[in-house]
């Protein structure tokens, strides 16, 4: 059961002291620099000051872009039922996997829809995902270079690599994604120590001295009481929803939540009632009625009410607005699941996530989830918060229960790049890494709206989405970009809104100026060549997100 009580202990967040020798010395030990600005709270805690949050940004694209797009769809689905026609009659040969005439009475695997999607729209651009690569993921990787002779239904490799694509896809925030001997040595002498896995859960003979230390140093890093690591993302998210909430509770969700999250509340069995992406009102105005009508039929009050939300949103960029979702968990008395598996490392004045960068405290977060590998070059995930519910979480997740430990060099490379960041290891490096993604972030972001691309999300978001919209210019975009030597990511339906193709950056303290730059190059010939320059500098279609409300924000 998940606890929540007024008393909040720091448990490894910056104490202060009125003495300046002590309060030095406690800041080298959790990380923090001497001259970052914190303040209190009534308990004595002290955290960062908050940071003006700014504007997400979802430029509305001009009327004549809607409406090729849509025309755009039509004419290839138009085109794709002739094909299917033609594949039917003999004309055209079919390469998809077909059933056996004995199976053709059972229950289909897929929609018709997605079939055909994915049959005569996915398949034509297929070339642009799923490349794949010969080198670790860093500011460059090396590509193995394919073709194909029948129109993307098979691939075959030529045997020629593609070397020295700048990396703009992977999320690879802090650069500890690396190949650096002198930084991988401890992880070189645990894998020495104790293998590359355990072969077992951590409730059986899993459990070694090093899980442990991560997930006192996680705790630490986080400035909550508890936290307990798994070895995977997703399953962080999916598998320990449901021990948190079920029957009889309700879940708010973000509109734009991840599959992880989703997944996790479907398996949990509770209520799910979605609310708009980052809108207060529509937030507020569904607490109200929840606690007025309780549950369908029955009228009862909710055993629990959890909100979900990210930190930042993978596929918009965008900033969770966490002061005023705070406001109203405190005033409807429910309960909040923070996702931070984007916001942890890449953001913050020292890393520490959407809590630092907002200046609030860690321990009013109910849960706090996040991931390793985005920022920390690993695998796996956490949650943490307090230890009551960590505790409840280690005998009643299903992860926690089922799920192999994790592998003892993964763990030591968190606890690498952690011990990293907060500074304890004797350097300066991780404070740099973090402060260069912030500058590195700002830096691309507010080129491209000056070159007049149409872009998502908050200044502060290493994920940066640029709107491409019509799909004929995702392939192009993807392969041009290709050419030129740099790696991206294109998303496209069912992954975004069918009208909202978009190509996706995603920023690392690992990249330089001169890598940037020649992106940014690259970007603006291919902008003008493809004519995807859509911005007008317009304000946003949707409404203002949090205006009209009657709550109030903690002083």
């Amino acid at each position: 059961n998940m606890i929540r009580t007024d008393e909040h202990s720091c448990n490894g967040t910056l104490k202060c002291h009125s003495d300046q020798k002590q309060q030095e010395s406690n800041s080298l030990k959790n990380g923090y620099h001497r001259k970052e600005k914190v303040q209190k709270n009534d308990k004595g805690d002290c955290f960062h000051q908050p940071r003006v949050r700014g504007e997400d940004s979802f430029e509305e694209a001009p009327m004549y872009v809607a409406v090729l797009t849509y025309m755009n769809y039509g004419i290839v689905i138009l085109f794709g039922y002739f094909r299917d026609f033609l594949r039917a009659v003999g004309l055209e040969k079919c390469h998809q996997a077909q059933e056996r005439e004995e199976q053709r009475n059972f229950v289909p695997l897929y929609q018709d829809f997605e079939n055909f999607y994915k049959r005569n729209l996915y398949t034509r651009v297929r070339d642009n995902w799923n490349r794949p690569i010969c080198s670790f993921p860093g500011p460059f990787f090396d590509i193995m270079e394919r073709v194909s002779d029948d129109y993307n239904w098979t691939f075959r490799l030529t045997g020629r690599t593609i070397e020295n694509v700048i990396n703009m896809g992977s999320y690879n925030y802090l650069g500890f994604a690396e190949n650096n001997v002198d930084f991988l040595k401890t992880v070189a002498e645990e894998t020495r120590q104790y293998g590359v896995g355990v072969c077992s859960t951590r409730q059986e003979l899993g459990n070694l001295s090093i899980h442990e230390k991560l997930e006192r140093l996680v705790a630490e890093f986080l400035g909550v009481e508890s936290a307990m690591a798994f070895g995977m993302g997703f399953a962080t998210n999916s598998m320990n929803i449901p021990a948190l909430v079920g029957k009889g509770c309700l879940i708010l969700s973000d509109e734009l939540n991840h599959t992880s999250l989703i997944l996790g509340a479907r398996l949990s069995g509770a209520t799910i009632r979605v609310f708009k992406h980052n809108n207060m009102q529509s937030l507020e105005k569904m607490l109200k009625e929840s606690i007025c009508s309780g549950q369908p039929r029955t009228h009862r009050a909710w055993k629990k009410i959890l909100i979900m939300v990210e930190g930042i949103h993978s596929m918009e960029g965008s900033l969770v607005r966490l002061p005023e979702i705070l406001a109203l968990k405190k005033k409807y008395k429910a309960y909040l699941y923070l996702d931070e598996a984007h916001s942890i490392g890449a953001v913050g004045p020292t890393g520490r996530g959407v809590t630092e960068h907002f200046g609030v405290d860690p321990n009013e977060v109910d849960v706090l989830m996040g991931t390793f590998t985005k920022s920390f070059g690993a695998a796996g995930g956490y949650i943490a918060g307090k230890k009551e519910l960590v505790d409840y979480l280690r005998s009643h997740s299903h992860s926690a229960v089922y799920a192999t430990a994790m592998s003892p060099p993964v763990v030591e490379q968190i606890i690498r790049a952690i011990k990293c960041i907060m500074g304890v290891d004797g350097t300066t490096e991780g404070q740099r890494r973090v402060r260069q993604l912030a500058e590195n972030t700002r830096y691309l972001r507010s080129r491209l709206k000056k070159m007049g691309f149409i872009i998502y999300g908050n200044q502060d978001s290493p994920v940066v989405p640029l709107l491409l919209y019509l799909p004929g210019k995702v392939g192009a975009f993807s392969r041009a970009m290709l050419k030129r030597k740099i790696g991206i990511v294109v998303v496209g339906f069912p992954a975004t809104p069918i009208t909202e193709a978009r190509a996706r950056f995603c920023v690392s303290a690992a990249h330089t100026r001169e890598m940037l730059d020649k992106v940014l190059q690259s970007l603006d010939e291919l902008g003008d060549d493809i004519k995807v320059k859509f911005s007008r500098h317009r304000s946003s279609y949707r409404p203002e997100l949090y205006d009209e409300t009657d709550f109030e924000l903690d002083s």
